[in-house]
């Protein structure tokens, strides 16, 4: 029997009952037609149906990968809840430490001592996968960023996430941060349902700053109908990586690939994936 759960200890996380009511058997699964699946050894992967929480693929879903920059889906996860609860403002400025300066590209490119808004590090999250804005916000929200993975890891356990393991805030390499593909459905889940205003974000193309235009690495939201999230990640460990949201006619679907050969393989297998299984989700207009 293959499930998703998710504890539903307080009203809040009550909203992933739709993670909790996902229970699909593997030979059920395996009767339909399936997609031919990649040869690398870190593919791993996982179709769920947003609405009622019901595995429709899985390809090693609980296996241990490492999540690169999908790691950033759990620092906006904090920092979503802290400006929820009013500890911070969008207005409110996060300072730079040196420290969280040199993390390497991709970066927004800030400086020791510069500080950058609540929202704009969102957008910085979101939009850049900026590794110097995860550890300023890490910072800022935890004390240190060590601290801060802590939190993430306890925040992990508690919306269900059972295989992961974070020790940094932006997914730069680590053998000690590891997760599963099941788990980034779970978290990819929880954003949307836990923070419905907030998700919106996850769609932005571009956001400017500074003067600039900053561009975003997530080619499917310009090339495939209905995608609008979630977060991409690459490190040379994890192959890449993506959690993607999508929705049409009322039914929506999270797919998480993971060690994809190339970016272009990788969102080539997402969209299959779509194509295939979106028909088979419910109705549900969520």
């Amino acid at each position: 029997m293959m499930t998703i759960t998710a504890p539903l200890r307080t009203a809040a996380m009550f909203l992933l009952m739709l993670v909790a009511l996902a229970a699909c058997s593997t030979s059920e699964t395996l009767r339909v037609a399936q997609p031919q699946r990649p040869a690398s050894l870190k593919y791993a992967a996982i179709v769920v149906d947003a609405g009622t929480g019901r595995v429709l693929y899985d390809a090693d879903s609980t296996s241990p990968r490492y999540p690169a920059s999908l790691t950033k889906m759990m620092t906006l996860y904090m920092l979503f809840e802290a400006m929820e609860s009013g500890r911070i403002a969008r207005d409110t400025p996060i300072p730079v430490s040196a420290h969280a300066a040199r993390r390497p590209p991709s970066k927004l490119g800030l400086r020791p001592g510069d500080t950058i808004d609540a929202e704009s590090a969102v957008l910085a999250l979101t939009v850049k996968s900026a590794n110097d804005v995860a550890v300023a916000v890490a910072e800022y929200l935890g004390g240190s960023e060590e601290q801060f993975a802590a939190m993430m890891t306890a925040k992990a356990r508690s919306i269900g996430m059972r295989g992961t393991t974070f020790r940094n805030a932006s997914g730069l390499p680590d053998d000690g941060q590891v997760t599963t593909a099941r788990d980034m459905a779970v978290l990819g889940l929880a954003l949307r349902k836990r923070f419905p205003a907030q998700y919106a974000y996850f769609s932005n193309q571009s956001f400017a700053y500074r003067g600039r235009a900053i561009r975003g690495h997530n080619e499917l939201l310009r090339s495939v109908a209905g995608v609008d999230g979630i977060k991409t990640g690459y490190i040379r460990a994890s192959g890449f990586n993506i959690c993607t949201s999508v929705g049409r006619d009322g039914r929506r679907l999270v797919v998480v690939v993971m060690g994809g050969d190339t970016a272009r393989a990788r969102n080539a297998h997402v969209e299959e994936l779509i194509e295939r299984f979106l028909p088979r989700a419910a109705r549900t207009g969520v």
